[in-house]
């Protein structure tokens, strides 16, 4: 009896023993995504993140996500310390394109794929890149805008000065889709570093300069949804066009107080570059440029969009 129960004991912990070297043998081979983004607590952000943590999930990825603000960090730094980790792979939304490059040129000659999120950078080496045609999102939005109002109408554009074109590139869009249909635009960049910045006194400036003004693109929806406030609070009808579609801009066109949004698509863009970093860790062919595409975001399709973004907060 007793020599059964030795046998049996044996057993058991050779058993375990197999089963946690088994454990050790998978685990090590899952491939390891570094993720580098802009920030993480804005509402943008954290819904990209939801579709990255979705794609390590699914596609058996470890993966690891830094943002300078989680410890008042600077990006660079931040990329610096990622290489001496040599993950399999990186996604990058660089802050500063420019600066980056150096770097990434170091990712590269360790046979790091590189691949880049929500904002491009002018650089042969990257894998891939993965988001929004800011200038083709600039034009939808003029187009949703310009909907509204008559040829001859004067239009202000406010957007941000940064070190990335993203902005930018979607005033253009808009200026271009406005001019081409007889819309005059006025306006230009606000030097806006943070989302703390108060856009209010700089739009005021510009409506009393402009009072005939009909109508107003922001670049994005933080800003357009001070406009909006601004607005509300002097009484005036103004239509606002905003974009990236976050939640209390859809809450704001499916009510009726905002005409519209033009949504990016976060979530996509962070799952499809863990699929893609994926691939080109496994020396599968990836599309140098992956359009995460738009949706123009109103009263119709508000309800839905909402549903979705307020379900990934549960």
């Amino acid at each position: 009896m007793k020599k059964k129960r030795l046998i049996l004991v044996v057993s058991l912990v050779f058993f375990c023993g197999l089963l946690g070297y088994f454990y050790k043998v998978f685990a090590a081979e899952k491939p390891t995504v570094a993720v580098v983004i802009k920030d993480s607590k804005t509402e943008y952000w954290k819904i990209m993140i939801s579709g990255i943590e979705k794609g390590f999930a699914s596609f058996g990825a470890k993966g690891k996500i830094y943002a300078p603000d989680q410890n008042n960090g600077d990006q660079l730094a931040i990329l610096k310390r990622v290489l001496k980790e040599k993950p399999d792979a990186l996604i990058l939304s660089p802050q500063d394109p420019a600066a980056s490059v150096p770097i990434l040129e170091e990712f590269k000659k360790k046979h790091i794929p590189v691949l880049l999120v929500d904002t491009g950078i002018k650089w042969s080496g990257q894998t891939s890149f993965i988001g929004t045609d800011n200038p083709s999102l600039g034009e939808k939005a003029g187009e949703l805008l310009s909907s509204m109002l008559q040829p001859g109408d004067k239009v202000a554009l406010v957007g941000v000065i940064t070190k990335d074109p993203v902005s930018g590139d979607r005033i253009q869009g808009a200026k271009k889709a406005l001019n081409t249909v007889g819309i005059e635009t006025v306006g230009s960049n606000i030097l806006y570093n943070d989302y703390t910045t108060k856009v209010t006194p700089v739009f005021a400036k510009m409506l009393k300069n402009n009072p005939d003004i009909k109508g107003v693109f922001a670049s994005n929806d933080i800003m357009a949804l001070q406009v909006i406030k601004y607005l509300k609070e002097k009484g005036l009808n103004i239509p606002v066009v905003g974009a990236d579609g976050i939640i209390d801009m859809l809450k704001y066109v499916k009510n009726g107080t905002s005409k519209g949004s033009v949504a990016q698509n976060p979530y996509d863009m962070g799952y499809i570059s863990v699929e893609n970093a994926l691939k080109a860790i496994k020396g599968e062919r990836v599309e140098k440029k992956i359009d995460s595409d738009v949706d123009i975001i109103t009263a119709d399709n508000a309800k839905s969009k909402l549903e979705f973004l307020e379900a990934l907060k549960d």
